[in-house]
């Protein structure tokens, strides 16, 4: 992908922002007075956004980050929190409530199943689920002052947002459970370690690496990712037996595209011109 179109989009609120840059549709969360905690408003903006970047062929690669100096610090406390708390209460109450944590907490499959890479970009704090949040890309660069806090225990809170499930994933259920339990920071370095963050970068270097990492994504062939992106979650699920097959027919579709045209061009004249 080679776009270079560079505009803003109107997500309908201020507590999200959104622009396209290269090939890269960014989406930043922008409360940076309540360290981007979660809003009503959010859980509309977002998953639109998603849904909008999916489907766009300008869209090679998505960025996920919060203004100043935290991701996002969770379900904001102080307004209720995303989870309203449940007292003693009927059946019915407590269905209905979850029903709306549940469709609050939808942008986390969004972003992991978005047929194209996504990227968090972390420059400080990600609590609670705004952890949720960033563990559901499929890639994650932290500033040096970031850090992970699950949040949820200190509050009573089982947690929400997937937390639990995309944190077993990646570091295994032994280890995901002490996290969990222990509800202690995890610091950048400790979190590039367990494989929670792919890239550790200087807080003032964050921005820049980010939008860099993520426009040559971009600038990579889409289909062919979205392919890789669905072998590694068969991966997940399937047993090897089960996953050749539907990962050989990616690769027969990925043959027939004109990024593989393009790219095996691009790979003859590269060999020809180391032979002459």
């Amino acid at each position: 992908m080679t776009l270079a179109q560079q505009y803003r989009l109107d997500t309908g609120t201020d507590t999200v922002l959104a622009e396209v840059s290269g090939g890269v549709g960014i989406i930043t969360l922008n409360r940076p007075e309540r360290r981007n905690a979660l809003h009503a408003d959010m859980y509309e903006a977002v998953p639109r956004l998603l849904d909008r970047f999916a489907t766009d062929d300008g869209v090679g690669c998505v960025l996920i980050t919060g203004a100043g100096d935290a991701f996002c610090a969770g379900g904001d406390v102080r307004d209720g929190g995303s989870s309203n708390v449940v007292a003693d209460t009927g059946d019915e109450e407590i269905a209905a409530r979850t029903a709306i944590l549940a469709d609050n907490a939808r942008m986390v499959p969004l972003i992991y199943d978005l047929p194209k890479v996504t990227i968090a970009a972390l420059p400080g704090a990600a609590v609670g689920a705004g952890m949720s949040i960033a563990l559901a890309a499929d890639l994650r660069i932290a500033a040096r002052s970031a850090r992970f806090i699950p949040g949820w225990s200190r509050l009573a809170f089982s947690g929400d947002f997937g937390g639990s499930w995309l944190l077993t994933q990646l570091v295994g259920p032994s280890r995901a459970l002490e996290l969990l339990v222990a509800d202690r920071p995890v610091g950048a370095d400790e979190l590039e370690r367990l494989g929670l963050v792919n890239r550790v970068v200087d807080d003032t270097e964050l921005a820049t690496a980010a939008r860099a990492w993520a426009a040559a994504v971009a600038a990579g062939p889409s289909s062919a990712f979205a392919g890789t992106k669905a072998n590694i979650r068969d991966a997940l699920r399937l047993s090897l037996q089960e996953a050749i097959p539907p990962e050989s027919e990616r690769m027969v579709r990925s043959a027939l595209t004109q990024e593989h045209r393009d790219a095996v061009r691009a790979w003859l004249a590269a060999a020809k011109k180391r032979r002459s």
